[in-house]
């Protein structure tokens, strides 16, 4: 075999464009006639053609149905084949169901359906509507994927199944997600296009509303966002739960959710909100349960006076009781190659104007074929007529005859027929040329003949094959069409998200340990015995109510805030600080403060101070909730850590150093920032030492400094006041480093 040396590069990129086409067009995408994928339309087609499983026809088991269909079309796995069909049983996914299942084909809850040797399967009613006038010459055929049978491109769908059910696909750089719309809008929709093509949007979107979800939700969306989707064909369409406030006597109410979202999976959603009541996120709420029999029915339990719409607000923020359809009106329409389609983002109009345009050439075709059918019998019965006065001359050649063939050469010669007419005459059975009528002849004759012309007149006038198109859709619209499921509300009064109606008011301490392992337990529990890993020990206990906030400082001079009530309630070791907020490599915390539930106090500040002794002022309300990645108060010099922080109470401060120096300064020479800095000098450091701890004090206060094995007491009255930047008094003269950072202040003595 010889070797064909080929650039990578461009092998690469050919294959890979095939492979992509093939995924867009053979896979993924559906096509914007029949709204159909090929998977779903072989499989509909298999039953129909192969399997014949009309409605009227017994359930055939769901294996045979796969079966048939990889055996002849769909070279591709079987389990693929089997969801879609199973997709296509199921009324919470498909708003007008093509196959009707019977057996178990999932769930809202979830539930997957069972295999396929167990379940059973036929077309319904509309999916003959889809499959349309399949015999009639109305579509293109093609090969199947090994040349044995042929497949058809796309069916004849009498219905715009594409808008009425929807689709939703993921292909190479191409995606599509198709909202499910009511028919009988569809159709007034494109009733009115077939009066008028250039109709205005205000006619064309006043009939079509909005989608039509077929677990009926609600729709939040405002007229111009609507039209605006339509238009463009993407946007989001906001969907809601309905739901009803039951009173159950002795002041109890209850929450009944009785739809929910397109695609949302009932069992999570109960979950999740089962899991915000345990961890007491919604206190408005005691229990959920779900009821849901042949429609929805999730229970929730309102506690004692407790306001239904404050309790719905925070399931809407936090679960998929609210959640949004993301339109991407993408599909495959027609082009030159009448076995290829292209991918395009259409809007509402333009899918409609393609519906029609297919609809019109479909009508085309089966009255194109209808007449020639008509016209070979017409042929065949104009031969007979004429030959009808000599029947038994007909017999006597015939009989003379010494073949089929022969007799239809003679009779050619004796009354100038046409081969096909003498054969015709030739096949029939003596009673039938005895008993045929001249009358019935001429009869049938002239009826098919009017039917012709009757043809003739439509293909040529555009207005009939207008009104044709007009009475199908009416048929279909009056045997299928419903009231729609989901309601629009373009007006609705947004539930402002109170984040203090959810808190719970609890007197709590908090911990936080050296290792960073944060938690909050109860003010009858003794924080000083509570659990903490092996190694660990506490840094922090504060007491807080639930509704307070927690200040975390870190090493990299950043702040993280929560709501106490957001730390884990647990009498065990609690959480990492990283499971909350996103610290860097070697992030540490150094200082906790507990915030009161209304905030810092106006013009109070604060001081950071670094191991280099650096230090700035910021007000103190500068410290506020922050997000994960928290919020950046100090920067620092290369190799520098922040080590500490206070709040300024008063006019003095002082610093300590690990090998006892300490510096006292007035806060007012430390520069008020209003936003993160590196500050400036708070205390000149020697070679090696490092700043260890910093307080707010007073003249009256003494300072007690503990070393290894020693401790130094001294009155801050007794100390020279000596400013910041000077390396200040060494309290301990023997060099004994002082352990960890604690400083005691005792109160003032009277």
């Amino acid at each position: 075999m010889a070797v064909q040396e080929v650039e990578l590069l461009e092998v690469s990129q050919q294959r890979y464009l095939t492979y992509a086409l093939s995924v867009v067009s053979g896979r993924a995408l559906p096509d914007v006639r029949d709204g159909l994928k090929p998977v779903q339309r072989r499989i509909l087609f298999a039953m129909y053609q192969n399997l014949r499983l009309s409605p009227e026809k017994p359930h055939r088991k769901s294996a045979a149905v796969v079966g048939e269909v990889l055996a002849r079309y769909h070279p591709h796995g079987d389990s693929a084949c089997y969801d879609a069909m199973v997709r296509m049983a199921q009324d919470f996914s498909l708003r007008y169901p093509l196959v009707d299942g019977q057996g178990n084909f999932g769930s809202l809850d979830g539930d997957s359906a069972a295999a396929y040797r167990y379940t059973e399967a036929r077309l319904t009613s509309l999916a003959l509507e889809v499959i349309g006038d399949i015999g009639q010459e109305t579509i293109e055929e093609r090969d199947n994927f090994d040349q044995t049978v042929k497949e058809p491109v796309v069916l004849p769908s009498r219905v715009p199944n594409l808008l009425i059910n929807g689709a939703a696909g993921i292909a190479v750089g191409l995606a599509t997600a198709i909202p499910p719309h009511n028919l009988t809008e569809v159709i007034k929709g494109l009733q009115l296009l077939l009066e008028d093509r250039e109709a205005n949007d205000a006619k064309l979107f006043n009939a079509v509303k909005g989608p039509d979800f077929p677990t009926g939700c609600l729709i939040l969306n405002s007229k111009a966002e609507l039209r605006e989707i339509y238009r463009t064909g993407r946007g989001a369409i906001r969907m809601r739960g309905s739901h009803i406030v039951e009173h159950k006597g002795r002041a109890k109410y209850q929450i009944v959710v009785q739809s929910i979202p397109y695609n949302v999976d009932k069992s999570v959603l109960v979950e999740k909100i089962a899991e915000l009541i345990i961890a007491k996120k919604v206190p408005q709420l005691v229990d959920v349960r779900d009821e849901s029999t042949g429609e929805i029915r999730v229970v929730m339990e309102l506690a004692h006076q407790a306001d239904a719409d404050t309790a719905l607000a925070y399931l809407y923020k936090h679960t998929s009781l609210e959640s949004n359809f993301n339109v991407n009106m993408t599909a495959l329409v027609p082009t030159d190659n009448p076995y290829a389609g292209r991918p395009a983002q259409l809007s509402l109009r333009e899918m409609l104007l393609h519906f029609i345009d297919f609809r019109y050439e479909v009508t085309r075709r089966k009255l194109t074929f209808e007449k020639g059918k008509l016209e070979e019998r017409i042929h065949l019965l104009e031969g007979l007529v004429s030959v009808f006065d000599a029947i038994n001359e007909v017999i006597q050649i015939v009989r003379k005859s010494s073949g089929r063939a022969d007799a239809a050469a003679r009779l050619v010669k004796r009354f100038k027929l046409t081969e096909v007419q003498a054969l015709f005459i030739v096949d029939l059975r003596i009673y039938q040329l005895s008993k045929t009528s001249i009358d019935e002849l001429t009869s049938e004759l002239e009826e098919k003949s009017a039917r012709v012309a009757e043809i003739d007149k439509i293909l040529k006038s555009k207005k009939r094959m207008t009104d044709l198109l007009s009475e199908d859709l009416s048929r279909v619209e009056k045997e299928y069409g419903d009231e729609r499921r989901s309601k629009i509300e373009h007006d609705f009064e947004e539930v402002e998200l109170d984040t203090d109606a959810y808190v719970r008011h609890e007197d709590s301490f908090v911990v936080v340990t050296k290792d960073g392992w944060i938690k909050r337990i109860k003010q009858s529990n003794d924080p000083s015995s509570t659990r903490v890993r092996d190694g660990d020990a506490l840094f922090f206990v504060g007491e807080a109510s639930t509704k307070d906030y927690l200040a975390l400082y870190t090493s990299h001079g950043n702040v993280f805030v929560l709501r106490v009530y957001d730390l884990m309630s647990t009498s065990g070791y609690g959480e990492p600080v990283q499971k909350r907020f996103k610290f860097q490599d070697g992030e540490q915390i150094v200082a906790c403060e507990c915030l009161d539930e209304d905030g810092t106090p106006e013009g109070e500040e604060v001081l950071l101070y670094s191991e280099g002794g650096y230090g700035l002022r910021l007000p103190h309300d500068a410290v506020q909730e922050t997000k994960r990645n928290g919020k950046r108060l100090m920067r620092l010099g290369k190799g520098d850590r922040m080590c500490g922080m206070f709040v300024v109470e008063k006019d003095l401060a002082i610093t300590v150093t690990e090998q006892g120096y300490v510096v006292c300064f007035h806060t007012s020479e430390v520069p008020l920032l209003s936003g993160a800095g590196k500050g400036v000098i708070l205390q000149k450091l020697p070679k090696g030492d490092r700043v260890r701890a910093g307080f707010s004090i007073e003249k009256k206060s003494k300072v007690r400094v503990q070393a290894e094995k020693a401790i130094k007491e001294v009155d801050v009255s007794s100390m020279t006041i000596t400013g910041r930047a000077k390396r200040g008094l060494k309290l301990v003269k023997r060099g004994l480093p002082v352990v960890g950072h604690e400083i005691v202040i005792p109160k003032a003595e009277k």
